[in-house]
């Protein structure tokens, strides 16, 4: 017997979620499509036909839109709508600001994503003209078909955790971005001490022994190479030891010292770009230190919402790894 009149999951699933949106963008509800700047707010509200019953530029902040949500609210009821649903892209901090607001009134609140305004915007004329009064009717449009979603609600803590998540976000790009400075420059112009440890950004030694090389002579190696073997290894021990470690990899300084000697390199450019390496070697280091601190923050949260026992009870979860998927509950 055939099962093709059932459901899938994926049916239900999706069904669900136009119930739950229709709610929000009942039909009842005059829709207030909004385009979100700086300091020009345009507003227009619409019927379900995209049909624009009001339209009004505010020139005011996103915090000030209140007298706006007022003024299409009335404008809503004199067209006989019963309430307004509020529509907004999701960008910036802005929308946030705007859904408080929208609370504030009893006004439902919905998002819709930019790259859905940008392809409905093409597939209307084919042009790129993204106008203020054009995107805050297609915002209504959108709106109207249900191709948007319901934001999730925020409270304090797991707000706090959405923010740090973001910045973790941030500095893991800004320390794979140092990583490829660093070997694009090595490469240029002294390739042999990338060889010296085998993964060598991994290498608290390597990080070392570079800071002391960069840092003491100013990437001048034929200085370094006339400190000697032994007062390196003595000086990068100080410096892992100053940086909370506990002993070097001499295997790897006696590598790094045989490589001071390698010609290898475009040499008339040595010095100005390890100069440059070891800047990005610093801004490497800060931003290392600055992503521990946000990991330590997010455990912190995790423990607030008693979550860390649970999460880490998982195979393969991290506790940063599932705080980091819970910025975006």
């Amino acid at each position: 017997m055939s099962n093709g009149s059932r459901l899938s999951r994926g049916d239900r699933n999706r069904n669900a979620r136009l119930s739950r949106l229709r709610v929000l963008v009942a039909t009842t509800n005059a829709i207030v499509g909004i385009d979100l700047a700086d300091r020009k707010q345009m507003v227009v509200v619409t019927d379900h036909d995209s049909t624009v019953l009001a339209r009004r530029t505010f020139r005011c902040r996103a915090w000030d839109l209140g007298a706006a949500l007022d003024w299409a609210g009335q404008r809503a009821a004199a067209a006989g709508f019963a309430a307004v649903t509020v529509a907004c892209e999701p960008t910036g901090h802005r929308w946030r600001v705007l859904g408080q607001l929208a609370a504030d009134r009893g006004m439902a609140f919905v998002c819709v994503q930019p790259a859905m305004t940008s392809w409905s915007r093409r597939a209307e004329d084919l042009t790129h003209d993204n106008t203020d009064e054009k995107d805050a009717v297609l915002i209504a449009r959108l709106t109207s078909q249900l191709r948007c979603y319901a934001p999730e609600p925020v409270d304090e803590t797991w707000g706090r955790l959405r923010h740090l998540g973001a910045r973790r976000e941030r500095l893991l790009a800004g320390i794979g971005s140092h990583m490829q400075q660093i070997r694009a420059l090595r490469e240029c112009v002294w390739p042999a001490a990338l060889e010296a440890a085998r993964q060598p950004f991994r290498s608290r030694t390597w990080v070392a022994a570079l800071r002391v090389v960069y840092g003491r002579d100013g990437g001048d190696l034929t200085r370094t190479r006339r400190l000697g073997l032994a007062r390196l290894e003595s000086v990068v021990r100080r410096e892992i030891i100053r940086a909370g470690g506990q002993k070097p990899s001499l295997r790897i300084i006696r590598n790094l010292f045989a490589a001071l000697t390698d010609p290898a390199g475009v040499i008339a450019h040595r010095r100005g770009a390890l100069e440059r390496v070891h800047l990005v070697v610093e801004d490497w280091a800060e931003d290392r230190r600055r992503l521990a601190d946000t990991e330590t923050r997010m455990h912190n949260v995790l423990d607030e919402l008693r979550l860390t026992e649970l999460v880490t009870s998982i195979p393969g979860i991290s506790a940063v790894g599932a705080a980091h998927s819970g910025r975006n509950r």
